[in-house]
Parts: C-alpha cells; structure tokens; sequence
C-alpha cells in the first residue's frame, strides 16, 4: 500500500560570505595575517596603508582561495553598472585600530627565531664521529630515518634489512644491521633507537657511572620489568634481598631516566615557538580593561587606481568590448575588496564583545588570579550575554589567547561545567580539580589514596562527589590511579 506525505522542513544556508566570515573569525592572530596577506596578493583592488608590508613575490595565492561571492560567472552587462557607487572621495577605512597593544616603535619590530637543527638531522651528524664504511653509513642513516619523534624504532631488525633491500637497493644481512644499530644506540640523547621502553631504559643506565644502585637498577629493568611496571615493591624487596632505601635509591634512578628521549629534543625546539595574544587585559585604578591586539584590525581600503579606472571609463565616449569587459572585472574585485573590508570590521567587533563579555561574566578572577573565583561558564551564557550564536562563540574561545596580570592564557580555559556544592551553591569544575589536585599532592606516597577515598574527603570538603566522577577529572589531570602513584 503506497502512502504520501508532506513534509515541511526549515533549513538555513549559509551564504558563502557568512561562511568566510566565520572562518576569519575563527582564526588566530598570526593565522588572520597570513589570511590577510593571501588576500592582499589575490584582490589587486585591496590596498594597505603600509603596502611594503605585502610584497607581491613574498606569498603565494592559496590554492584554497574560492571565488568570493562566487560572482558565479554572472554576466552583468557593463551600461546597468552604476559607477558612482563605486567612486569614492573617501579613502580613509570606516574603521581605525580602536584598541592597539602596540607602540610606535614596537610596530615593527619582528621576534627573531632560532633556527634549530631536527632531531633527525643532529642524529646524521653525530654519525660524522664514527669511523664507517660507506655501507655501513648507508645503513645507519637508514636505521636514523626508523627512529620516530619519540626516538624509537618501531619495527623489526628482518623487516628494516627487507625495506632496505626493496626502496634503497642497500642489500645486507640482519647481523650487520644489528652491528650498526649499537653504533645508533652510542649517539645522544642516551637511549635513542631503542626498540621498546626496557631497551630505552638499559642503555641509558649502562650510560651512567657504575654504581651500586645504577647496577641494581639495571638489574631490576632487564630481569624484574613487569614488577617493576606494576609497582610489586614487595616482591623486589624479597627477590633481592634488600632493604626498602636500597630499593628507593635503585627506583630513584630509574624514575630519572627519559621514556622519551626524542620527545624531550622536540620539546626543546618547540620552546622557541611564541604565542601572540589576541587580547590582553589589564588592571587599571581597580577596573579591568580589555584591549585587541592591534594586529587584528588592519587599516584597508578600495584601490584608488581601480576607482580612476571607473572614472575614465565613465568619462569615455566610446566604450569598446574590451573596457567592458574590463569594468566587469573591476567591479568583481572592488566588491569583494568592500566585502572583505567589512568582515574584518565584523570580525574585529565580535572577537572584542565576545572576551568583553567573558571578562565581565569571570571578573572575580581577572581581579587577583584565584582559579577557585573562576564561576562555572558554558558557551551558552557568554552567546546568551552578546546575542551571537554558540558556535560563534566557540570559534573565538578555541583558537585565541588573552595576556593576563596572570600569565597568558587559553581562553576556552576559563570554560567549565557547574556542579553543586553542599550548600547547594554552583561552583566550577575548574575549583574542584584544583582540590582534586592538592589533595593527591599531599598524600602519603607510601599510601596513595584510592578514587573512593579522594570522593570521601572532597565530600567533607563540601564537595559530594561520586567516585567515577573522581576518576573522570584525574585522568583529565592526567594523574595515574593510586597503585601507579605509589613509592617506597
């Protein structure tokens, strides 16, 4: 039996400059620069009040770049064009940099960037201390590309000297490649290329000065790793025979070892990475003020040689095929110059009411820096505030940053669910993992504390909380559960 229906549904599009909008507004200072400039190459009919700024040569157009407007090939016939509307003695933009953290003399300042070598490549040129063969050298070079960022290698001896064979034409044998893999395990940092976290620790301890705990140490890591894994105290002090310090001293040296040897070279070359705030705010007379970084609100405006252009097509008499076409070219480009122009503004003015609102909505905490002043805040409140939408919200909360008196922070930080103390009062989840986490600073290691006894004291503390909820904001602590805390 065939049956019909009619239904009626409501769905809104976004126009396609809506969308660019919302990417503009998502983007962080440094990344709505680089957007800027991409721009600038694209839009000939854009100008900046300091054009040096956007070398042409410099950038290249972003294969990204949709057509704005779409303009969809529409053909507008060149005579229905009102040209006035597009010839301006106005010059100058709308908008001016209403709140700029920088001074005349910082403006051009550029940061200078280290120019550090990769990991990688510090380990080749570490191979240069070795006396090698040229096969031998093509074989440690092979095994230096396996290493991951973490400083492992992953996979098999019979399985690296096949993929020699197959992508490099290098054809030797396991022995060799096993030979060549201790000259890898020499370089530095101690423990690189190792095969799995028991290799990574011994070499770095048979690196180490000999000594009566390194040599226990080594001894627990190479017969005893699964107990020492799971922390079987215990049963490490019966296997060996020794007393709980003897033990503590040999554990202390293993806990001072790097699981992670490539990863703390990355974290180095990361330090010299600099964020650059898109707010800052500041106490001034016992009142907090908000300032955008200058940086995001560029000074732009229509290109006067495009609007000249209009101008002598206007004032000709004769107006071939050529300049017509022309003129729908110019059109195009100075209506998306003005579109452009006037979502910078936009985007300017939402990033500005958006932190406003949020430093109005926490201003116990921008006041004197206690995390526990921080009140429970949800998207929701902040759109609700300003009439935006959540997801608008979002864009600006997720990727931007606010200099403090506190330091320089993520702003989708000060975002957290209430739950109830028992006063019946809303309080962050932010205040209760700072309990949480000073509670679990000042255990007994010896006797760490369970989730369930965690849930009982912050309980007294006038938190009720369910232990799976204990559990849920430890490991958003990323703090291990209590066996992993444990010390002797």
């Amino acid at each position: 039996m065939l049956k019909q229906n009619l239904q009626l549904k409501l769905s809104q599009k976004l126009s396609p400059q809506q969308i660019q909008l919302m990417k503009l507004i998502q983007l962080p200072t440094q990344a709505f620069e680089q957007r800027l400039k991409e721009e600038m190459v694209e839009n000939p009919a854009l100008e900046t009040g300091k054009e040096d700024e956007y070398e042409k040569d410099e950038y290249d157009t972003s294969e990204d770049f949709d057509d704005y407007d779409d303009y969809d090939n529409e053909r507008i016939d060149a005579d229905e064009i009102n040209i006035d509307e597009y010839l301006s003695d106005d010059e100058i933009p709308g908008y001016k940099t209403q709140a700029n953290n920088y001074s005349d003399d910082d403006e051009d300042r550029t940061m200078p960037f280290a120019a550090p070598v990769s990991f990688h490549q510090n380990l080749i040129e570490q191979l240069n201390t070795f006396i090698l063969t040229d096969e031998e050298r093509e074989i440690a070079e092979f095994l230096v590309g396996s290493i991951d960022d973490m400083g492992y290698i992953r996979r098999s001896i019979p399985d690296i000297v096949d993929d020699m064979a197959f992508t490099q034409g290098i054809y030797t044998d396991e022995k060799t490649t096993e030979r060549i893999l201790h000259v890898i395990h020499e370089l530095e940092p101690s423990g690189v290329g190792a095969r799995d976290l028991q290799e990574c620790l011994l070499l770095q301890l048979k690196h180490k000065t000999p000594t009566a705990s390194v040599e226990l140490a080594t001894d627990i890591i190479e017969h005893q790793f699964d107990a020492f894994t799971k922390k079987h105290y215990d049963k490490l002090l019966q296997k060996y025979d020794i007393s709980q310090d003897q033990l503590r001293a040999a554990i202390d040296e293993i806990e001072r070892l790097n699981p992670k040897p490539g990863g703390s070279y990355e974290s180095n070359i990361k330090a010299v990475e600099h964020v650059v705030p898109d707010f800052a705010i500041r106490i001034v007379d016992g009142e907090l003020e908000l300032t955008l970084n200058g940086r995001n609100a560029p000074e732009l405006h229509v290109s006067k040689d495009y609007q000249e252009m209009l101008q002598t097509y206007k004032d000709s008499r004769d107006k071939s095929n050529a300049q017509k076409d022309a003129v729908q070219f110019i059109k195009q480009k100075l209506d998306s110059a003005k579109w452009f122009i006037d979502a910078i503004r936009q985007r300017q003015e939402t990033l500005f009411v958006t932190m406003n609102a949020i430093m109005h909505y926490q201003e116990e905490y921008f006041l004197d820096g206690d995390e526990a002043k921080l009140k429970p805040m949800i998207l929701k409140d902040i759109a609700d505030m300003i009439g935006l939408d959540i997801s608008t919200v979002s864009r600006v909360a997720n990727s931007k940053y606010v200099e403090t008196p506190y330091g320089t922070k993520l702003i989708k930080e000060f975002f957290s669910e209430a739950m109830k103390n028992d006063q019946g009062e809303d309080v962050s989840t932010i205040e209760i993992k700072k309990i949480l986490e000073t509670v679990i600073s000042e255990e007994d290691k010896r006797k760490p504390l369970p989730d369930d006894k965690l849930a009982e004291i912050l309980k007294d503390k006038g938190y009720p909380i369910a232990r799976r909820t204990i559990a849920k904001y430890r490991e958003q602590l990323d703090i291990p559960v209590a066996r992993m805390r444990k010390k002797i």
